[in-house]
Parts: C-alpha cells; sequence; structure tokens
C-alpha cells in the first residue's frame, strides 16, 4: 500500500485533486484500490478505460477472447492493427498508454466456477462486463461469497441497465432480480439482436462511477436500485429493487453454497439448441452449394440483414412471418435454415419439425461463421 502521491501523479490527477469530495486523500484510496473486470468487450472497454484513467492503482482483466471486426463497432479499447490477437494483450496495451501508473494483471482465461474465487479473491471490487447468464450468475456468487460489491451491467439493442449488487452492505443480489436462468434462445444475445455502439459507452461509464464512488466512499450507492436507460427515449429510469427473502443465495435460508451450481455451470451459448435437432456446418453447406444441391435454403433473417449480405440461392423467409408460410414449403426435399448467429434458426427448425417436416437442419454459427469463413479463403 502506498503512503502518498508522486509529483507525477499529482499532476496527472489535479483536476481530481481539486474536488472536496476527492482530493489528495481520495486520489490515494483510489492509487491503493484494487477492481477486477470480468471481460474486456463492449461493456469492460469504457469502465477499464475510465478506472486507468482515474487512477485505479490495481486493475484485473479477465478474458479469453480475441479482437474480430465485428468488436470495433463498440469495443472501443481494441483497434484495427489487433484483430485476431488476444483482447487482454490489446487491452493491455491501451491502458497502460492511458496511464501508466496503473499495474495491469491479466487473466487470459475463461471466468468458470474453477477459477473465479482464485482470481476475484485478491481485489476490493468486481466489474461485470460479460454477454451470458452464466456468466453473469457466477460473477454475483463469487461476489456475494467473497463478501465484495458487484457492480453490474447489461445492455441490449438501445436500452441498458446498471446497479450495485452488495448482500453485505444491504442490498440485494443479482439473484433476486433474476433468480432462475432464462429458458433457452428465449432471451436473443448481442450477436443475434444487435446494440447500438454508443450505447456500451454509456452503461459501461456509469459502471466505472459507481465503482470509484465505492472506493471513495462518497455519494449513495445504489443498493436496491437499477438504473435504466432508453436511449431512444433519451431518459433514464430507476426501479426499486429489494432483496428477496426466499433468494437461493442471499435470501433467509439459501440453498446455494458454492459458485459452482445449475446457473454458473449451464451453457453459455443462448441458442436453443434441442439434442435431437441437426445441423450442418458453414463449410457443409458450402460444399452442397457448389454440388447438385436439390433442397431448399431458407434465410430467417429480417429484411434489412438480408440486403446487406445473403447467401445466394437462399429464400427470405423471417422468423416472425415462418408459421404464415408452412403451407408453400417442400415437405420431400431437405430444408436447411440460417439466421446470423444460429439462434433464430434453431427455433424455425423447431418449428418446422413440431409440424411434420423431418429433413430439417440447422446451419450452426449462421451468416456470421459464413462470413468469416470466406473472409478466411
Amino acid at each position: 500500500m502506498s503512503d502518498g502521491l508522486t509529483p507525477a501523479e499529482l499532476l496527472r490527477y489535479s483536476r481530481h485533486l481539486l474536488i472536496p469530495a476527492v482530493g489528495e486523500a481520495g486520489q490515494l484510496r483510489l492509487k491503493n484500490a484494487s477492481v477486477l473486470l470480468i471481460g474486456t468487450g463492449a461493456l469492460g472497454s469504457p469502465a477499464a478505460l475510465y478506472l486507468a484513467a482515474a487512477g485505479v492503482g490495481r486493475m484485473g482483466l479477465v478474458d479469453a477472447d480475441v479482437v474480430d471486426v465485428s468488436n470495433l463497432q463498440r469495443q472501443i479499447l481494441h483497434g484495427e492493427s489487433w484483430i485476431g490477437k488476444p483482447k487482454l494483450e490489446s487491452a493491455a496495451a491501451r491502458l497502460r498508454e492511458v496511464n501508466p501508473h496503473v499495474q495491469v494483471e491479466l487473466h487470459p482465461v475463461r471466468f468458470t466456477p474453477e477459477n473465479a474465487l482464485q482470481i476475484a479473491g485478491t481485489y476490493d471490487i468486481l466489474v461485470d462486463g460479460s454477454d451470458n447468464f452464466p456468466t453473469r450468475f457466477l460473477t454475483n456468487d463469487t461476489a456475494f461469497l467473497l463478501g465484495k460489491p458487484l457492480v453490474y451491467g447489461a445492455i441490449y439493442r438501445f436500452e441498458g441497465q446498471t446497479g450495485v449488487f452488495a448482500p453485505h452492505l444491504g442490498g440485494p443480489c443479482y439473484r433476486c432480480l433474476l433468480p432462475q436462468m432464462p429458458a433457452p434462445g428465449s432471451v436473443p444475445s448481442c450477436q443475434e439482436a444487435g446494440v447500438l455502439g454508443v450505447l456500451p459507452g454509456i452503461i459501461g461509464s456509469l459502471q466505472a462511477m459507481e465503482t470509484i464512488k465505492l472506493i471513495l466512499g462518497i455519494g449513495k450507492i445504489p443498493l436496491g436500485k437499477l438504473t435504466c436507460y432508453d436511449a431512444l427515449d433519451s431518459s433514464f429510469r430507476t426501479l426499486k429493487l429489494n432483496r428477496d427473502p426466499q433468494c437461493r443465495l442471499c435470501g433467509d435460508h439459501p440453498e446455494i453454497s458454492s459458485v459452482s451450481n445449475p446457473e454458473t455451470t449451464a451453457s453459455a451459448t443462448c441458442a436453443f439448441t434441442p439434442e435431437h435437432m441437426q445441423s450442418i456446418t458453414t463449410t457443409e453447406l458450402r460444399t452442397l452449394l457448389n454440388g447438385n444441391f436439390k433442397g431448399l435454403l431458407i434465410d430467417v433473417r429480417e429484411p434489412d440483414e438480408y440486403a446487406v449480405a445473403h447467401i445466394e440461392g437462399s429464400r427470405l423467409i423471417p422468423l416472425k412471418t415462418l408459421s404464415t408460410q408452412l403451407a408453400t414449403l417442400p415437405a420431400n426435399r431437405e430444408i436447411l435454415i440460417h439466421c446470423k448467429a444460429g439462434g433464430r434458426s434453431a427455433k424455425a427448425v423447431q418449428l418446422l419439425l413440431d409440424h411434420g417436416f423431418t429433413s430439417v437442419k440447422n446451419v450452426t454459427g449462421g451468416m456470421d461463421a459464413w462470413l468469416a469463413e470466406q473472409q478466411g479463403r
């Protein structure tokens, strides 16, 4: 633990030092604090940048992914020259450029029940920048069992929400908001639904703000409050969230005592893919289409998505209208169905199977996989 600020730090943080609620003592608290960010993607990018710039002394980053060109629309930690390289290497280089006084610690692994407690154990605060429900449950359970605050954020198209879950400080936990894992395929991922690139900048910045307030001990921490932002309506609203006495984790009679449980060990994919459903890869699809394919390829995306890019010879039938088009589909031919990433097409396949179609397959990875494979050739 440092006892003071260096002359270089006094100059760097001079605008902070002018604020009575921060001052040199507060800046020293920031320097001596440690924060773990789970994910360096859409939410983790702005949160990490602002926490580093603010002078949080030790920052841990957890991410096993590599930079993809589709990330750059919103993940502002990364740039064109880092495509195909580990996100953590890109993040570390950018954060050290922003503030060389910050100690950046890299954990190039997936955050799992096997490593969560060990990784998170030495940090003061956890910031959730994940993009799937199992990791959100895991981050929540880890924070609860370690007695650490969790700064939560989530985004969807034009809407986002953020809050602080800290039962040890008198608030609810994430499971009080969402007691059970949503059914597979019931909630589309950003990969399927999309997200406006500016939105995570707003929500991630709010996460950074709440983290800094926690470190400094200033302001009101939004325990039991969920801040919701609607970009199209230009509005913020606050939802009250009470601790649930029946919560399986933080309730009066808890059932969960380990970070390894059905929610945290579930598959991270949101796609609805029953075991009996047959599938085909984009590589296999390409081979079929280059041959004498007599079947039907259906694209269940929306018309605007189809206009941007589509597979030659595919028939566009948006998922929401598919049920009205069943009579027009051939029952005696093979039917292959794809969407953007595989979620909507899996639902479409199930719909056809439920209506008596027998030769139906889901194209794994959808248009994203098709284009990625095409670019790699």
